[in-house]
């Protein structure tokens, strides 16, 4: 059972303007000086799925890694490189400096946000906890360092459902932030007693019902795979629901053809290795009138272009490109972040031992 919180204020998102496009020539001469300044710099590149197809290429050829933002903020903890270079949004900076705070973290830009960050501002979230102690706080990772620091778990897509699983069999209600549609898929899968934060990812609320269906007729072939930081309307249709990493598992996996993907289009890059050969679709986000704004790929990701990380590797003052957490703030977000951690590898072990 979930109940929705009333929205704040309708939040206007500031769209940052895209990168200019380069010439193959120019793409080549920032790669080239990009992997020299990473060794130059002893540092290691690590990319979101979400990231244009170019970037995630370079993180892989670099011995850096592409991922979703907890296992790119373990990668960077666990590589030796003194200083990390960050492709993402802002709260996957945060996230790798509270793992790693001796590290040096750097981010192609710092303008680079989410709207699930933006619509969930620590002050009034935390007004809204204090309103109902007797609720757990659970967090979508998706979140800054101070809303982090206010939860009792923070949880990815891929474990939230297990997590929310067990809270429920303590007895325990909760208050689920910030986004709604995710919130609102573990709630009605795990008939938890669940306050519903009012965020969304602009990305995956665009996605359209009527005109995926449309889509489905024409290719009646195709499965459909979906985040379900989608609405509801458009989870319902789906063949396979999961994280970014389940996605990709499960285009691989399966046996058909042809996947229609409701997620950032980013992802069909890793997506397409995983399952070579097969025929990937994007879902729609408009159509029969609709207009989208981000048309299946995050705007804020795509800041994450060759000249601003090799602008990040060159600045001589790092401050507009380093991430910084004050240290009593990252000591209170790791708690819950730990606590997940060791969740998913008691959870590990447990599957291990059954198999």
């Amino acid at each position: 059972m979930s109940q929705l919180v009333p929205k704040v204020e309708q939040i206007q998102y500031p769209f940052p303007p895209k990168p200019l496009p380069l010439s193959e020539y120019e793409k080549s001469e920032h790669k080239a000086r990009i992997k020299q300044l990473l060794i130059d710099r002893d540092a290691v590149l690590v990319a979101h799925y979400y990231t244009d197809p170019e970037i995630q290429a370079l993180a892989e050829e670099t011995g850096g890694c592409v991922s979703d933002s907890l296992e790119m903020a373990r990668f960077g903890r666990d590589h030796p490189a003194k200083t990390l270079i960050v492709a993402g949004v802002k709260f996957m900076g945060e996230t790798s400096k509270i793992l790693s705070p001796e590290k040096t973290v750097l981010m192609p830009t710092l303008e680079a946000t989410c709207s699930l960050d933006i619509g969930c501002p620590i002050e009034t979230f935390s007004e809204f906890c204090d309103a109902h102690p007797d609720h757990t706080v659970v967090v979508y990772a998706n979140t800054s360092a101070a809303v982090k620091a206010r939860a009792d778990w923070v949880v990815t897509s891929s474990i939230a459902l297990e997590i929310v699983e067990h809270l429920d069999s303590e007895g325990k209600k909760i208050i689920w932030g910030p986004d709604r549609h995710l919130g609102s898929y573990i709630a009605k899968e795990t008939g938890a007693e669940m306050l519903m934060w009012q965020g969304e990812c602009i990305v995956h609320d665009e996605f359209k019902a009527k005109a995926l269906r449309e889509l489905k007729i024409q290719t009646p072939e195709a499965a459909i795979l979906v985040h379900p930081e989608s609405p509801a309307s458009v989870v319902e249709l789906a063949d396979a629901v999961g994280s970014t990493s389940q996605l990709i598992k499960a285009a691989q996996t399966m046996d058909n053809d042809t996947f229609i993907v409701a997620t950032d289009r980013g992802i069909f890059y890793k997506m397409q290795q995983a399952a070579p050969g097969k025929t990937l679709i994007e879902a729609p986000t408009g159509g029969n009138g609709a207009t989208c704004r981000s048309c299946a790929h995050c705007p804020w990701m795509a800041m994450n272009g060759l000249q601003a990380i090799e602008a990040a590797l060159l600045a001589q003052d790092t401050r507009v490109h380093e991430i910084f957490v004050d240290d009593e703030l990252r000591k209170e977000a790791l708690i819950p972040l730990d606590r997940m951690l060791n969740f998913a590898q008691t959870l590990n072990m447990k599957v291990k031992g059954n198999a």
